[in-house]
């Protein structure tokens, strides 16, 4: 993986069409943060069973599975630039509709199913056409500091702006937070509406190409390519863990280390707080080590952080764990998504990248349920531990793809078919 040891060391121009998408991107993922922390509220205001509280969230999850594939399969067939603008003004066309059945009174846990159901359904081809868009916009050396951008400032957006601030618009009315996410979503529409960029010229499809076909052909190319196969697998392999972790940090933090809701809020934060260390860091570490040792020490000092959360019995052990685990991640993250647009013809992004999603989101309901089955069984603490066995996993999933002699292939190749980096 020689050829793309030192990429992603020079920083991409914020003027253009880059700017323009950075922006876009942050208001949304704004907008992502404030229905995501809302639905739960406001189901949890309209009953008090667990079982229906819990499957708003797990209907945020779900399309991904259901539609990843298919999502990313469009995203190569249409202008890119065009599909994020048109999504987001569905997403808040939708969501302003909702808002006034809120105010209006008419809010029901099957509404809020249907509505966490239907968004992140676009999210699918949103998200996959913004990974498949970048590398029009910027350099190709320059995609790991555009990568680092974005995910950082979708981090400030989400994490330390978006939740945080729900529940004050709530306390304004319950119809607030969705008012102000339709906003959102139409602002950063605008926005994509308003980029001008050349839109790439594709070849015409195969005769009797269909999207079934082309979902595979995406399939194949990222099976083929030895180093995304090993990222991929890695990837599933880590987000097994962080469900069992995810699902289990509020029981470790306010009962095995009995810190309470003030402890779980600031584990929470170190978790958000590293990972925007890690986007202005990630730069130096891939100019001394290239993305793809990079990968591989975040999730190497990831296995270390777990272990101190699961054995250390102490809330400043655990909020300094969190802080280096979420700055390895942000590294984990930026990497393997610059790796992946590196590695793949530009015709072919979006369906490796949604092929990639979803065979990495599937293993978190999972990771969730073993989770809590560890905590019953062995003590609250167990689940970090568990986690960190996965992260082993992965790391030793990693260690295939990251020779140097890993080629870069195309979905009609047999494996060991070299062709020259794009």
């Amino acid at each position: 993986m020689a050829v793309v040891e030192s990429a992603g060391v020079r920083a991409p121009a914020w003027r253009g069409g880059f700017g323009r998408l950075w922006t876009a991107a942050v208001v949304s993922r704004f907008g992502d943060a404030l229905w995501g922390a809302a639905l739960p509220l406001l189901a949890a205001s309209l009953t008090d069973r667990p079982l229906l509280i819990a499957s708003v969230t797990a209907c945020g999850y779900l399309p991904w599975i259901v539609f990843g594939l298919l999502g990313g399969a469009v995203a190569d067939r249409v202008d890119q630039r065009r599909a994020m603008w048109t999504v987001d003004a569905v997403r808040g066309l939708l969501v302003a509709a909702f808002a006034v059945a809120v105010a209006l009174g008419h809010a029901s846990i099957a509404l809020l199913i249907a509505l966490a159901f239907a968004l992140t359904t676009l999210q699918t081809l949103f998200d996959n056409a913004a990974t498949a868009l970048l590398p029009a916009l910027v350099d190709r050396d320059a995609l790991g500091s555009a990568n680092a951008r974005l995910m950082t400032g979708q981090q400030i957006a989400g994490g330390l702006i978006g939740a945080p601030v729900v529940p004050l618009l709530i306390a304004a009315g319950a119809a607030v937070p969705f008012a102000a996410d339709a906003a959102t979503f139409l602002v950063a529409a605008a926005l994509m509406a308003s980029l001008r960029i050349a839109v790439p010229e594709r070849g015409p499809r195969p005769v009797g190409s269909t999207l079934r076909r082309e979902i595979g052909d995406g399939m194949r190319t990222l099976w083929h390519d030895r180093a995304l196969r090993g990222l991929c697998a890695a990837t599933a392999l880590c987000n097994i863990g962080m469900g069992a972790l995810i699902a289990t940090l509020v029981i470790l933090v306010t009962g095995w280390l009995d810190a309470g809701t003030a402890g779980y809020a600031a584990a929470t934060t170190a978790y958000t707080v590293g990972g925007l260390a890690g986007g202005a860091g990630n730069r130096r570490i891939v100019t001394r080590l290239g993305p793809t040792r990079s990968v591989l020490l975040a999730g190497t000092v990831q296995i270390g952080a777990l272990v101190v959360m699961g054995s250390v019995r102490s809330l400043a052990a655990t909020v300094a764990a969190l802080a280096v685990f979420g700055f390895m991640g942000m590294v984990w993250n930026v990497n393997t998504t610059t790796l992946m647009q590196q590695r793949t013809p530009a015709e072919l992004l979006g369906r490796v990248s949604s092929a990639f999603r979803t065979l990495a989101v599937a293993g978190a309901p999972l990771g969730a349920l073993l989770g809590g089955a560890v905590a019953t069984a062995w003590g609250l603490n167990t689940p970090a531990l568990l986690t960190a066995a996965f992260f082993v996993l992965s790391v030793l999933a990693l260690i295939p793809g990251r020779q140097p002699d890993v080629p870069v292939v195309a979905p009609d190749d047999d494996a060991t078919t070299a062709h020259a980096p794009r």
